[in-house]
């Protein structure tokens, strides 16, 4: 049996290729506008009998690939909902997988029907689409070294610091704004930002809760300060082309009757024990 250090290690290794993505929430300024055919979405689906979503795997609990099966499928809270939307209009659900920055473009293009993939509304996209109702609320939380605890006991102590956070993403921006006289050190992945706590090379990690919390799972020298960086709830939410409210109705009618019946918190708590589950199998 391999012992405690080995498989922290091993799980870290892994956790580095199911979380590897660029940024759900992320904070971007380019954005492609809605094709102008786009108003009719909702009777393309259901005479093309599919529903196409676009996702970004490698962001649990929402998207991921499941490792357990042959076929390495995207899992998670999205696809679950996704499928519910699926059901709802009738139609099958086809999954295509991508990296974040190609979703959005893959969405204005007309590419993929939808986009979900933990993704927060902002003004800037909404410019060019349209956001259904939040689920799964999250907030911005401090990841530290379980030994530096006493160093930090308040957000002040972090000035002159080095703050990690995945580049181009919320977190990056409420980092700006809260911690003005911290260095920002922006990675394109979490886990590159994570290892870079491990080895002491940032004094934290500024993420999303539920991300933050996964990494907890397999790291038991790293802890969450109780420190309040004073950001209100992001939910995540499906984003379509501007223009659709048939089909946004339709979304919304699903999302709120998912969070209703608690199937979305039921979904959460699954695919969290699922990644953690194919970690240890391996």
């Amino acid at each position: 049996m391999m012992n405690k250090w080995i498989k922290s290690i091993v799980c870290g290794l892994f956790l580095v290729g199911i979380f590897t993505v660029s940024g759900c929430g992320s904070n971007e300024t380019k954005t492609t506008s809605a094709p102008q055919n786009s108003v009719h979405l909702l009777e393309k689906i259901k005479e093309r009998g599919t529903l196409v979503v676009g996702t970004a795997s490698g962001y649990p609990p929402y998207e991921f690939v499941d490792t357990s099966v042959a076929e390495k499928k995207v899992v998670g809270v999205d696809i679950e909902l996704a499928q519910k939307i699926a059901d709802e209009l009738g139609v099958k659900l086809e999954i295509q997988d991508m990296n974040f920055q190609a979703l959005l473009s893959s969405l204005g293009s007309g590419k993929v029907d939808i986009a979900i993939a933990g993704m927060n509304e902002t003004a800037e996209r909404k410019k060019s689409m349209d956001f259904s109702h939040g689920y799964l609320p999250t907030h911005a939380k401090i990841l530290i070294k379980k030994s530096d605890a006493a160093l930090y006991p308040e957000l002040s102590s972090f000035e002159g610091k080095a703050i990690g956070v995945q580049k181009l993403s919320i977190q990056e921006n409420l980092v700006k704004q809260k911690m003005k006289k911290s260095q920002i050190i922006a990675l394109a992945h979490v886990p590159d930002v994570i290892m870079e706590l491990k080895h002491g090379k940032v004094a934290c990690v500024v993420t999303d809760s539920l991300i933050g919390e996964q990494y907890l799972l397999f790291n038991d020298d790293l802890m969450l300060s109780s420190i309040d960086l004073g950001e209100e709830a992001l939910l995540s939410a499906v984003a379509i082309p501007k223009g659709n409210k048939e089909l946004l109705t339709v979304i919304n009618k699903v999302i709120d009757k998912e969070t209703e019946n608690g199937n979305i918190e039921k979904w959460k708590t699954y695919y969290n024990q699922k990644v953690v589950d194919n970690v240890m199998k391996k």
